[in-house]
């Protein structure tokens, strides 16, 4: 059974990673999709392994830190697809340093992207769905959020997700609207590829299930979030970690 027939979602930073695997995953569930990436030319393979479980899809290019880019994804669903009804952001950056040697524009673009991108498609999707009495928010933030070595801008960015959902909860509650926040681990993502070996065998052993997650496994989370079977859920903040504490 396909939880997410007839639903339309808007998937921001779709174009690979943890975003092409929650595209995948609410494709799979039947879900029309907007799917965004900075470049449009990145896009066309998630159209096509979106297009093989039959549903439509939509690419979109921006830059989500521009507060234009929510209202284009937003206007694209509700002209093409002719609906919306779940609304996800995971376009992210990382710029990592020492707090006393990071700079101002690191700290300030990763910022931009990672929180205020993320309240962008928030209040543009929380417009829709307060008028029509129904909808899913889902925020994607990361167990980092409590704090990492090296990382003080996205730790306070990914944090400043988890608060934001939360308050859209209790707002956006009364009128239908769930807001829930999930929180990636380590995952195989072209990102962590990159992890020297030595530092991915620290934190894999620091993963009671001992192996890194996949994005296919952060996308079943977000398309059970996204269903009617979670109507109940919601203000929640939810790991997929593998049991992964930083």
């Amino acid at each position: 059974m396909e939880l997410l027939r007839g639903k339309a979602a808007i998937v921001t930073g779709a174009s690979r990673g943890i975003g092409l695997g929650i595209a995948c995953a609410l494709a799979r569930e039947g879900a029309d999709l907007v799917v965004h990436a900075t470049r449009e030319e990145h896009l066309e393979p998630v159209r096509a392994q979106a297009e093989r479980w039959g549903v439509r899809c939509v690419t979109a290019a921006g830059d989500v830190a521009q507060p234009e880019t929510a209202r284009l994804l937003t206007q694209i669903a509700l002209e093409r697809l002719g609906r919306l009804d779940i609304a996800v952001s995971c376009a992210g950056v990382n710029q990592d340093g020492m707090l006393h040697r990071l700079s101002d524009e690191a700290w300030e673009r990763v910022l931009a992207v990672n929180l205020s991108g993320v309240f962008y498609l928030t209040r543009s999707a929380a417009q829709v769905m307060r008028a029509q009495r129904s909808g899913r928010i889902i925020n994607i933030s990361s167990v980092a959020r409590n704090g990492n070595l090296g990382q003080s801008n996205y730790a306070a960015a990914k944090a400043g997700v988890a608060a934001l959902t939360q308050t859209a909860a209790l707002e956006l509650g009364p009128f239908g609207v769930t807001c829930n926040t999930v929180c990636p681990g380590f995952i195989d993502t072209d990102m962590t590829r990159g992890v020297p070996d030595a530092a991915r065998e620290r934190m894999l052993s620091r993963i009671p299930a001992r192996r890194s997650g996949r994005p296919e496994e952060v996308g079943d989370a977000v398309a059970f979030l996204a269903s009617d079977r979670a109507a109940y859920i919601n203000g929640q903040t939810l790991d997929v970690s593998g049991g992964l504490i930083l």
